[in-house]
């Protein structure tokens, strides 16, 4: 079978590596990949944005099925045409992809079927999302509506920096049109964890648990990113609790969009705040999370071309999806300046010798070739991802290769993992 995969990050060259295991895979494409996913599949020179090239490539080429990495294109209708067309892909419709791509779609079908969410309201005035924080008071968190690269959330402690945080989405409006709509919202309190699942509309497999690292300095400091660092499993999220958030939330959500005509297939993703064993959701994505979908695969023992293709045939009860006992961590290494204005072009080194070292895979992110090198081209450039017997024997794997790396500039956290390793037992 031939594959394209539409992405070129971490999470990407982590879905290209998974599939290349598979024995009924006999071609990846990736558009439009990286340095990294360029070892494993052919990178073609189609923008991502162009949806009828792809489809065009898609019919050139009989490729038998579609993956969508990143939210732009599903939030865009790109599964809507492909599947108009008869072919298989990989992702919720545009219809479905709204629960990433507004916020306020998102937490209006949450509160009007009772999922656990904060308290929030939606703003289009300046004036009058200032007035309400100043009556409200602080803390609040405040976010732009539309897609933002996950950058587009801000947890305002004082009246200034909630102010600020309005002044750039709303005036600088360093989201576009993504903050034509802000949501203030009331800031939760607890712990932070990832929950993934698999869905074909009907039945829902839930992913290993993962957690993630959004600031970019050490100790949860500094600006929010994309992600700084994932592990899986996370200790937040246990047996019983995953079983409430299935209930509680990925149950009723799935049946929500039913209700309204939308059959919601792909990746569902919750990133939830957890508050003595109760979950509330703070936000939901429409696909894999990155960096999490590193360790998460890395942990993956089931062929993923298998469960693909499952949820687009609608058949997922027929697949034992099984998983990997070992822990993952994911270390990602970032460009000077990142979530900023970030350095590019700088050579990297000492990537081979860094996945030499046992149970490492390193991910490329935003990686590209010049002159027979390898150099940054994004802000988040790679993905140290180990396993082991432990989060600490993986957490210190993966900073033993990351030890081998250097460009110029390079900017990583130290912290990966220490919520799960400092964690009090019980």
């Amino acid at each position: 079978m031939k594959v394209l995969v539409i992405g070129g990050g971490g999470r990407e060259h982590a879905i290209v590596w998974k599939l290349s295991q598979s024995k009924s895979v006999d071609k990846i494409y990736c558009c439009p990949g990286n340095a990294g996913i360029a070892e494993l599949a052919e990178c073609i020179n189609v923008s991502q944005d162009n949806f009828q090239a792809l489809l065009d490539f898609v019919k050139y080429e009989w490729i038998d099925l579609t993956i969508v990495g990143p939210e732009d294109p599903l939030s865009k209708g790109i599964v809507d045409l492909f599947e108009n067309d008869g072919r298989r892909i990989l992702g919720p419709s545009r219809a479905a992809a709204q629960l990433e791509s507004s916020k306020v779609f998102s937490k209006d079908l949450m509160r009007a079927h009772g999922i656990p969410t904060a308290e929030y309201k939606v703003f289009t005035s300046y004036l009058h999302a200032e007035e309400y924080i100043r009556f409200k008071g602080t803390p609040v968190v405040i976010k732009a509506d539309g897609l933002a690269a996950g950058k587009g959330v801000y947890i305002a402690n004082t009246t200034d920096e909630a102010m600020q945080a309005l002044k750039l989405i709303m005036k600088d409006r360093i989201f576009g049109d993504a903050g034509n709509r802000v949501l203030i919202e009331q800031c939760l309190q607890g712990e932070e964890a990832s929950f993934m699942a698999f869905t074909d509309g009907t039945t829902i497999v839930p992913m290993v648990s993962s957690q993630d690292h959004k600031r970019v300095f050490d100790d949860d400091l500094g600006l929010n990113t994309g992600g700084m660092g994932a592990y899986s499993p996370a200790p937040v999220i246990t047996e019983e609790l995953e079983h409430i958030v299935l209930e509680k939330v990925m149950k009723p959500t799935i049946r929500a969009l039913k209700s309204e005509g939308i059959t919601y297939k792909g990746i569902l993703y919750a990133g939830l705040m957890i508050d003595n064993g109760i979950p509330s959701v703070l936000e939901f994505n429409c696909r894999l999370g990155d960096p999490e979908t590193q360790p998460v695969l890395s942990r993956l023992d089931t062929d993923l071309m298998e469960i693909a293709t499952a949820i687009t045939d609608g058949r997922l009860s027929d697949i034992d999806i099984k998983w990997k006992k070992d822990p993952a961590v994911c270390v990602v290494i970032s460009s000077q300046g990142y979530p900023g204005q970030y350095r590019q072009g700088d050579v990297i080194t000492g990537l081979d010798e860094a996945n030499r070292v046992e149970g490492v895979q390193v991910f490329h992110a935003g990686t590209a070739f010049r002159d027979n090198s390898i150099v940054t081209s994004g802000g988040r450039v790679l993905g140290v991802t180990a396993t082991g017997p432990d989060i600490a024997a993986a957490r210190d794997k993966a900073y033993e290769a990351i030890a081998k790396i250097h460009f110029e500039g390079m900017h990583y956290r130290k912290d990966i993992a220490g919520r799960a390793l400092n964690r009090k037992p019980g």
